[in-house]
């Protein structure tokens, strides 16, 4: 079952999340101080383009003071319209019951998407 969800959201538009979250990965990382955002957009590229089947889950430094100031700094910059993005597409696709799968898919990439550091997928 996950491969069918995987497949349908690859061409439903997967591909394109994906592609956008590496395309700004890619250049948030030609700064030096933008590179552990780049890292972490990369990241949730490629956990956009087959989410069916894995799971956020904290890492091993989620309680550090490092990933902290580092979500913090990303809330402030982006992680707020992003997490929104991802909440109203999950609305959007949770009305009809065929779009459940694909609603909760985008929660789980809008709880990735407020605080990124210090998680790992699974």
């Amino acid at each position: 079952m996950n491969f069918l969800g995987n497949v349908l959201w690859f061409v439903l538009g997967g591909f394109v999340i994906a592609l956008y979250y590496w395309i700004v990965g890619i250049v948030t990382c030609l700064t030096i101080i933008g590179i552990p955002f780049g890292i972490q957009l990369i990241k949730m590229g490629t956990f956009a383009l087959w989410p069916f089947g894995h799971q956020v889950q904290p890492g091993p430094s989620d309680e550090g003071c490092l990933s902290l100031l580092m979500n913090v700094v990303w809330i402030l910059v982006g992680g707020i319209e992003i997490t929104m993005l991802h909440l109203t597409f999950g609305v959007i696709c949770s009305i009809t019951i065929v779009g459940i799968p694909f609603g909760i898919q985008h929660f789980k990439m809008g709880i990735l998407a407020l605080t990124p550091f210090g998680k790992r997928i699974s």
